[in-house]
């Protein structure tokens, strides 16, 4: 033992001066120290999510004030101001404009909307909902596949966010993404946005939309056969009065399965 050692002091802990000698009273101090931290770490956090979603409030109030406008100028048939209305906001809320958005694809522009390694669903939507805008512009100047062009980007942009869990009720998203596909119904869609549907339609238990959207992809080539099995085998998992409520009763199940086997023999 060193004879300069204080009494009551233990060797080599001199590092922690400032706190009581006693064992136990310093971990107390130190636990409430940890406690306080964690609680100014958690408003931190608090203030992040108070800020985030006023910013996005406000969002949404100019795009409704948007909205409201470039309506008018449509039934005034003054498209170009209307695009330029769209643009003007795009820059200036997101920075970008419609050039730039027009020549990137759906996962291009998804990149822009990633912010250390998280995707930022809500700005992704919000940012989707003004070039819904813009290729409903397109469609009354009579600029048919520019606009459908848009509207896929759109639709994919729309089922991405909601996948990545996306504010459902800040733009009334699933009714956002019912009305995109209804204006594609006429127009094959790409095997990407197809099974982007796909996972969305079963997710929001719409099984007889999941089940027309799977047979599109097979005849695309988008989706094996024992991939599309899996699918009646999930929806065997489950209650019957569910299966009913998505429009796919479980006798229809099961005949959807003995089709399949049927079609694809050699590939299940």
């Amino acid at each position: 033992m060193e004879a300069n050692s204080a009494p009551g002091r233990t060797p080599g802990c001199a590092a922690w001066g400032s706190l009581p000698q006693n064992g136990a009273t310093g971990i107390m101090v130190l636990n409430r120290l940890q406690s306080k931290h964690r609680k100014s770490m958690l408003g931190e956090e608090g203030d992040k999510r108070m800020y985030r979603r006023d910013y996005l409030v406000r969002l949404v109030e100019d795009m409704t004030k948007l909205i409201a406008h470039v309506f008018r100028l449509k039934q005034e048939r003054k498209h170009t101001e209307a695009l330029q209305k769209v643009e003007d906001l795009l820059r200036r809320q997101f920075r970008l404009n419609s050039k730039l958005l027009g020549s990137l694809s759906a996962s291009d522009i998804e990149k822009l909307f990633h912010n250390q390694g998280f995707l930022d669903a809500d700005s992704l939507q919000s940012a989707a909902r003004m070039l819904e805008e813009e290729a409903d512009i397109l469609m009354d100047m009579g600029r048919e596949e520019e606009a459908v062009l848009h509207h896929t980007k759109v639709l994919e942009l729309y089922l991405t966010a909601i996948l990545h869990g996306a504010d459902r009720k800040l733009l009334g998203l699933p009714q956002r993404i019912a009305d995109v596909r209804d204006k594609l119904r006429a127009y094959a869609m790409p095997v990407s946005v197809e099974r982007l549907y796909f996972t969305y339609t079963e997710q929001e238990g719409d099984f007889a939309e999941a089940e027309n959207t799977l047979y599109r992809l097979l005849d695309q080539n988008g989706m094996a056969p024992d991939e599309a099995r899996q699918f009646y085998q999930r929806l065997l998992q489950l209650e019957p009065e569910e299966l009913e409520r998505g429009g796919l009763p479980l006798d229809e199940v099961y005949e959807g399965m003995a089709e399949l086997d049927r079609q694809y023999a050699d590939s299940i």
